[in-house]
């Protein structure tokens, strides 16, 4: 039987070379895919949002507001993601954007108040639910994914 020692370094170049062996396979880049950027991109419009929300009644505040398929473009060119159509009967999808250079937007209300103010509070509550489901959607694919990932890992 070898050394406490010895033994103790047959354990550690063991897992060094196990871990060698995992940084080769690089098996846990991108795990979530496109949703933790999109996750990150709708965290920030929801930001923007309920600031235009707060700043309703704020004389000459503009209305902001993020390009969520600019921004996604923008993020998946960064990333090394493709969403490129890869076989004829796939979908086609309309220019989506990324999330890594999200540009901000100032918005043209319809009906322009006379303090200089572009938030329209009944459209900026309606962006506001309608993009919270859209990151709840986006939650929901995560867990999923870990799920899926835990059931492996137990080998279910």
């Amino acid at each position: 039987m070898p050394k406490k020692k010895d033994l103790g370094q047959l354990i550690g170049n063991g897992i060094r070379d196990f871990s060698k062996g995992f940084e080769k396979m690089k098996i846990f880049d991108n795990v979530f895919g496109v949703h933790e950027s999109a996750m990150k991109l709708r965290q920030d419009r929801l930001g923007l949002l309920s600031e235009n929300l707060v700043n309703a009644e704020t004389p000459n505040f503009k209305a902001k507001d993020i390009d969520f398929r600019k921004a996604m473009k923008a993020s998946l060119s960064n990333s090394g993601v493709s969403m490129e159509q890869t076989h004829g009967s796939h979908m086609k999808h309309q220019s989506l954007s990324s999330i890594g250079g999200a540009e901000i937007i100032y918005r043209n209300p319809l009906n322009p108040a006379a303090d200089g103010n572009t938030v329209e509070a009944h459209y900026e509550q309606s962006e506001f639910g309608k993009e919270t489901a859209r990151y709840m959607a986006t939650v929901q694919f995560i867990e999923n994914r870990i799920g899926g990932i835990r059931r492996a890992f137990r080998g279910e």
